[in-house]
């Protein structure tokens, strides 16, 4: 993310030990994956029946860094198949923490909340999955549950592969000055149920900067569950999508421990969970 600490770009931090980047190797395959990923959801959503198991919950869905809503339609067009309410950000581009994304952000949040007449969850994609988590302490009565698709919140992953372009996007586009105190306060425990999904093979950045640790962010219900992907195919690879679906549908009072067998049982037989969003969204 930004270079609060003056970390140069080879990784090199006063703050305490950075994580190292991922290989390059990594890195190149990137692209080569989800030339996979993205085809391969797009026909098991064809071939798969679904239920309406989302009941109409509605699902705020963030992109990462410098992408657009259109880059997570495939992630919104397989959870409404699913009965999901789910929406873009409405933002355009992502170019970071400009004013125009942290005035805007909230203000999408209080309309679709006031619009649905219940709590959202929050889905973030790398850099959108920050922003879910500030959101969650910006608007905790709007906010049901967090979901973070490969985000790097933990200040020791600060450095990725996109620093540099971060960097560039504050000088052209702007850095609010509220940018700090809102990387700080993202980093502090959550009060609702937090998913980290991230893969560990993400060409883009180290994903133990994903990871929660239960125990320091507050919640039992904080997860770490890692899929085999790339970083940009997170919001395409069929098992993200499954497991994105299978946390959703979880009753935040009495969720069920992720267990991949029942997660892709459901997935296959396109089978409603034990309690669906739909007999829980009223809050």
């Amino acid at each position: 993310m930004y270079d609060f600490e003056g970390t140069q770009h080879d990784g090199r931090s006063a703050g305490g030990t950075p994580l190292p980047r991922p290989p390059m190797l990594l890195t190149a395959l990137e692209a080569a994956r989800v030339s996979i990923e993205y085809p391969a959801s797009v026909v098991l959503d064809a071939v798969i029946p679904r239920r309406d198991v989302g009941g109409g919950h509605p699902v705020l869905v963030l992109p990462g860094f410098y992408a657009t809503d259109g880059l997570t339609s495939r992630l919104r067009s397989h959870l409404r198949k699913a009965g999901y309410a789910p929406h873009g950000w409405g933002l355009g581009r992502n170019f970071g923490l400009t004013d125009a994304v942290v005035d805007g952000l909230p203000a999408r949040l209080d309309e679709l909340h006031e619009r649905h007449g219940q709590r959202l969850s929050v889905v973030g994609w790398s850099f959108g999955g920050l922003l879910a988590r500030w959101l969650a302490h910006e608007r905790p009565d709007a906010v049901r549950r967090v979901i973070c698709l490969g985000s790097p919140w933990r200040p020791e992953g600060e450095v990725t592969r996109t620093t540099a372009m971060f960097e560039r996007a504050a000088d052209k586009h702007g850095l609010s000055p509220r940018a700090r105190e809102i990387v700080n306060t993202l980093r502090e425990p959550l009060d609702v149920p937090c998913t980290a999904i991230y893969s560990k093979t993400d060409g883009i950045l180290n994903w133990h900067s994903c990871a929660l640790d239960p125990a320091a962010d507050g919640s039992p219900t904080s997860e770490n569950i890692a899929v085999p992907s790339s970083h940009v195919g997170l919001v395409s690879n069929p098992l993200a999508l499954a497991v994105l679906a299978d946390r959703l549908a979880q009753d935040p009072d009495a969720p069920e421990p992720f267990e991949w067998g029942r997660c892709l049982k459901r997935f296959a037989l396109g089978a409603e969970s034990g309690e669906t969003a739909a007999a829980r969204s009223a809050t």
